[in-house]
């Protein structure tokens, strides 16, 4: 209701809006966002929570770049290499969380730091730019021009947006694993009464995390042709609030693939209507903490009136 309610005013207050220019910038623009935002979900459903995806995600771009720059590659192997790299690192996050037996926001915290302060320290924050040319030219598998000249595509970092929502909806719904994953975040304790490899689960959801996070930096790099340090960190509140107005619960078990490309959409869309608003973007982090806390705050007296309806359904059984 929200985001039809702000597209209907945007489209009456801006003529840009609803264009295909500005529709295609959208969604490649927000395309990082949203691969991150598949990762967090896995997370969030599994009773979890992990604020060191923005550094893990700046260590695999960095090594990648560093690797692509100077021995070359393919794209492919950019790719592998980054995933390679997050999918290390969010293993080891998982593994510290159970292990440690501490909340896991404590250890990611933590990991966020140690990862991106070794980062910084080796490479002096130095950027790199002048990657080649084959990092450069995407494919694409269509293109539409418009009225005004201009050329766009269905590119790749859609692309992958859309394979790893399918992907991710894939794991959660038709997969053993999710069943796991829904079951450790809604009561731990059972999961493992049940046999559930506890450890193992939580290396397996951070790790897509992390695996996630490699992938959305190559997507970042090429999008802005550049790798700075400290592009990256900083943007987890964006991550955490699309996952969480798509309905996700920071208590676990509760969450959906649908449901996160909404919490997408709505941020991709509020933060697309202020610019084209000509609001500063200092007031940005200002609307977003307000719907964050509206639409939380509705989901949350949803929970409380289905609760309260249960509760009378099983007093009127006891009672019959």
């Amino acid at each position: 209701m929200i985001i039809v309610a702000l597209g209907t005013y945007l489209a009456f207050s801006t003529n840009e809006f609803l264009t295909v220019e500005n529709l295609f910038d959208v969604l490649l623009s927000h395309s990082f966002l949203g691969i991150m935002s598949a990762g967090m979900l896995m997370v969030l459903i599994s009773g979890g929570i992990d604020i060191s995806f923005t550094a893990i995600a700046t260590v695999a771009q960095y090594a990648m770049a560093l690797y692509v720059m100077k021995r070359g590659g393919n794209l492919i192997f950019a790719f592998f290499l980054a995933g390679a790299i997050g999918l290390f690192l969010g293993c080891l996050n998982g593994l510290l969380i159970d292990y440690l037996k501490v909340p896991a926001i404590i250890v990611t915290i933590a990991t966020l730091n140690f990862y991106y302060g070794i980062l910084i320290t080796v490479t002096k924050g130095r950027w790199m730019y002048g990657f080649p040319d084959w990092f450069c030219n995407t494919p694409t598998l269509f293109s539409i021009s418009t009225a005004s000249g201009a050329e766009y595509a269905l590119s790749l970092p859609i692309v992958l947006l859309i394979v790893i929502y399918l992907f991710t909806s894939f794991l959660l719904n038709r997969t053993t694993l999710g069943r796991k994953v829904y079951a450790m975040g809604g009561n731990p304790e059972a999961a493992a009464r049940l046999g559930v490899d506890i450890r193992r689960l939580k290396m397996l959801v951070y790790g897509y995390m992390g695996l996630v996070s490699g992938i959305a930096s190559v997507v970042q790099a090429q999008l802005v042709q550049t790798v700075a340090p400290n592009a990256i960190v900083g943007r987890e509140l964006e991550v955490v609030a699309a996952v969480v107005l798509g309905g996700a619960s920071l208590a676990g078990g509760t969450g959906s693939v649908l449901g996160t490309v909404l919490g997408v959409s709505l941020v991709a869309i509020m933060q697309n209507g202020l610019t084209l608003l000509g609001v500063s973007s200092y007031w940005h982090q200002v609307f977003l903490g307000a719907v964050i806390v509206i639409s939380v705050s509705i989901t949350a007296g949803s929970q409380r009136r289905a609760d309260r309806l249960r509760r009378v359904q099983v007093e009127v059984e006891e009672r019959a």
